[in-house]
């Protein structure tokens, strides 16, 4: 009966002594640690690691020079930037280069492109056509890579290179040249050729 006006006074556990207090929260903490314990553990969420750009530029122009002369420049609408710092440029790229008076030499226009920062390599994909203004010739391919170190340009695919000035129409598979295009060679040519002299 004491109990029972103790506990209509006390409103349960509100007047109840420390001691009662204490030991029961113990025992709730004690009863919950157990029950944590007895839980199989968790396997970790298998989380796919984002590799999409970490940056996104629009209007790029990219100027290389030497002794503060320009010597490249390349534009396109949009370029992605990754981590690794590999970027990707999904629309059209034009690249202007320079002779030594700063005269342009040679263009290129691609549908895409990329730059690998490990290799330092640029390639452009997609619809490739450069135009070597002072030789009057045009190259068609669908992928070419350029060097900025090495001043170079290749591919391992098939070119086509037009004269303008003499007709003649070299195809070949593969190609390395100078980065303006004043001389290059076709690993694998086929085409029609002038000769002068005979045979």
């Amino acid at each position: 009966m004491n109990n029972e006006k103790w506990m209509m006074k006390t409103g349960r556990w509100g007047m109840a002594p420390a001691w009662i207090r204490s030991i029961f929260y113990y025992s709730l903490l004690i009863i919950n640690f157990s029950l944590i314990a007895c839980e199989e553990p968790k396997q970790a969420k298998n989380v796919a690691r984002y590799t999409g750009p970490v940056e996104e530029i629009n209007d790029v122009k990219l100027l290389y020079s030497e002794n503060a002369l320009v010597k490249v420049k390349l534009t396109t609408p949009k370029q992605y930037r990754y981590e690794n710092d590999n970027r990707k440029y999904p629309e059209p790229v034009n690249i202007v280069f320079y002779g030594t008076a700063g005269e342009e030499v040679t263009t290129l226009r691609s549908d895409s492109g990329r730059y690998d920062r490990a290799k330092d390599l640029y390639t452009v994909m997609g619809n490739v056509v450069v135009i070597n203004k002072q030789k009057q010739e045009k190259l068609l391919t669908p992928e070419l890579t350029w060097n900025p170190i090495s001043k170079k340009v290749y591919t391992d695919k098939r070119v086509t290179v037009l004269s303008q000035q003499t007709g003649e129409k070299l195809y070949g598979i593969g190609l390395d040249a100078n980065q303006d295009f004043s001389q290059y060679s076709i690993r694998k040519p086929t085409g029609i050729f002038n000769m002068e002299g005979g045979i």
